[in-house]
């Protein structure tokens, strides 16, 4: 299995597309066996489609950050990944509860629509 986790100072970030990066985790029989962090595409110059066609690509099976736009949901679920969002915290503590199964996702953590909230802006 490989986790994204949108990643910004070494913490869950806020917003999937606007991310400077993902921790990109290889898990192999309940352990981490590779962590490496990938620069976001998408990262400066905002492409709809572009960082879920980029995760596709790295072979990622699930995306965990702490909010997402429903299109980038749409996208990336329509190709068989899954989509945990709502989440905050430390990179490594992220991977400890997902590891342990004590991960819970919830609600995005950034507002789309005519209420965008600074640093949540397309």
């Amino acid at each position: 299995m490989r986790l994204a986790i949108a990643t910004e100072n070494g913490h869950v970030a806020q917003h999937f597309g606007r991310c400077p990066g993902f921790t990109v985790v290889e898990i192999n029989d309940g352990k981490v066996v590779r962590k490496d962090f990938v620069e976001n595409p998408g990262h400066k110059a905002h492409q709809p489609g572009a960082v879920p066609m980029f995760l596709r690509n790295q072979n990622v099976d699930c995306v965990i950050a702490g909010g997402m736009g429903p299109n980038a949901v749409m996208n990336l679920q329509a190709s068989g990944i899954k989509v945990i969002v709502g989440i905050t915290g430390s990179i490594d503590e992220t991977i400890e509860q997902f590891l342990n199964g004590s991960l819970k996702g919830g609600e995005s953590l950034c507002e789309h629509g005519q209420h965008e909230h600074e640093g949540c802006r397309h």
